[in-house]
């Protein structure tokens, strides 16, 4: 057999989890989620991690959230593993030091316009005098 596993990111919507009563909501959840993924990936053995359990169950049976965002992985017997999914952040800190650098160069510009404005009004009260 090759060792081909089929990964697949889903983010499952569980808006329909607050049609039933409030005592059943996060148990429904992960009902549904176990649905979604013998539905998308076609077949029966659905395995949730641990991860993923305690994500539902975080805000109690009564409050699971709306969205949950999932990564499925399916192996060569028909398992199917649903684990959370962790999205990969990309640094870019080049144009963060470009902003900076603006910022700094604006600031003394701000305070001399200002001591040019506060010069130009003593500037004016002493004519008047």
């Amino acid at each position: 057999m090759s060792e081909e596993l089929l990964e697949r990111i889903y983010t499952i919507n569980l808006g329909k989890v607050l049609l039933s009563p409030n005592n059943q909501r996060a148990k429904r959840a992960i009902n549904m989620i176990r649905e979604f993924a013998s539905r998308h990936m076609k077949s029966e053995n659905v395995k949730i991690e641990e991860d993923v359990s305690h994500l539902v169950w975080e805000r109690g049976i009564r409050h699971p959230p709306r969205k949950i965002r999932v990564k499925l992985t399916k192996d060569d017997d028909g398992n199917i593993l649903v684990s959370k999914y962790q999205e990969e952040k990309k640094v870019e800190e080049k144009p963060k030091e470009k902003k900076e650098e603006k910022k700094v160069e604006e600031k003394p510009k701000e305070k001399k316009e200002e001591k040019k404005a506060s010069a130009s009004k003593s500037d004016k009260k002493q004519k008047k005098e």
